[in-house]
């Protein structure tokens, strides 16, 4: 597979999502969007979350009918630093960057601002959001359900979802602090990007019904759907290497983004009705913007918060290690390689986008595959 890899100019290659977008009938602004988030991913070397989900993950849930192409953003509540909002399985790039831009909105009158949302879908890697309150000098924390994959701690059921708890935080570096992880070991984008490479995945990521760890990825992936097989939580089974960590912060997660809005949770956003009939996933998520200027000046905060991150980096090394990273640093040095060279596009990847292309009729693209 990785014979056939070509590479796509950033530029082109986020052109040619929004095309798609606006050809399964998402409006052009909200085209733009989708499209934007999509390729931060992509920028930063997050395979998982990029040109990798336009196809199974929007194009077609629009064409299957389960996502709504044109987005309806409802403001059901709204306080001086809150608000709900309904998404009606809407665009999730479009409701979250909204509900965002409103949490940094309030925080700039009052210091904190904090939206919830449901009746999303999928939006796209949960760093994006954060970002957007980093650009704007602010802390940025989202997170957001998903449909059911995570097994509880000695638990083979899958209940929770990936569920990310990420944070954004500015610096006086060149690039911001970014923790963006799900809080399972894995998560089902990874175990994709592997099945594209058609490569088995490491043991340990993945239980069967038994118990016993897997690592046959086509299958995994069509198991996780039956509910035969679930992802571990972040510290993997039981409890010796901390395995409840990232089921209490998966937890947390949900709650936040379920409870708040009187959202749908676990089960609930299996994508199916209780005939096996697909349906909307009517995802939640919450986004809170602090500003840091509420609590002190913002060119001292980032020196601290610079200062912090070089100090971890440059601390004293395991044997044979050449370098200490923080959290956001190998995304951005891999985002230098990539706005040179491109993005890697593979095999199957190309197959997709040459379908995309026949289905939609879009023109003025000449890929090199």
């Amino acid at each position: 597979m990785e014979d056939h890899v070509v590479y796509i100019d950033l530029d082109v290659l986020e052109s040619f999502m929004a095309d798609v977008f606006k050809g399964a009938g998402v409006p052009e602004e909200d085209a733009q969007i989708c499209a934007n988030v999509l390729i931060t991913a992509d920028k930063l070397g997050i395979e998982s979350h990029g040109i990798g989900r336009l196809k199974p993950i929007y194009y077609d849930r629009i064409k299957l009918g389960i996502l709504n192409p044109v987005t309806e953003f409802e403001v059901v509540r709204e306080g001086p630093t809150t608000a709900v909002i309904d998404g009606h399985d809407g665009m999730g790039h479009v409701i979250a960057s909204r509900s965002m831009r409103m949490a940094i909105e309030k925080a700039k009158k009052f210091g904190l601002g904090m939206v919830a949302a449901r009746n999303s879908s999928h939006y796209g890697i949960a760093g994006y959001y954060a970002l957007m309150a980093t650009g704007a000098g602010m802390i940025g924390i989202t997170g957001t359900n998903a449909r059911p994959s995570v097994a509880p701690t000695f638990g083979v059921e899958n209940m929770l979802g990936t569920n990310p708890l990420t944070f954004g935080i500015p610096t006086d570096e060149e690039f911001p602090f970014l923790l963006d992880c799900a809080s399972s070991v894995s998560q089902r984008g990874k175990i994709e990007v592997y099945d594209r490479l058609d490569k088995d995945i490491p043991p340990g990521w993945v239980i069967d019904v038994d118990g016993n760890t897997r690592t046959d990825t086509k299958q995994i992936l069509l198991d996780l759907v039956s509910g035969n097989a679930a992802l571990t939580p972040l510290g993997g089974l039981g409890e010796e290497n901390a395995g409840y960590k990232g089921y209490g912060y998966s937890a947390v997660v949900e709650i936040l983004s379920a409870a708040l809005q009187s959202g749908p949770f676990m089960k609930a956003l299996s994508g199916y009705d209780p005939q096996g009939k697909p349906r909307p996933y009517s995802l939640g998520h919450f986004f809170i913007a602090i500003n840091v200027e509420a609590f002190t000046e913002l060119a001292e905060f980032q020196k601290t918060s610079g200062e912090i991150l070089r100090s971890l980096r440059q601390s004293r090394k395991a044997p044979e290690q050449e370098r200490i990273y923080t959290a956001g640093e190998k995304e951005y040095l891999a985002s230098l390689g990539i706005r040179e060279k491109g993005v890697p596009v593979n095999r199957v990847l190309q197959e997709q986008i040459a379908q995309m292309i026949r289905e939609l009729g879009i023109t003025g693209y000449d890929f090199a595959f």
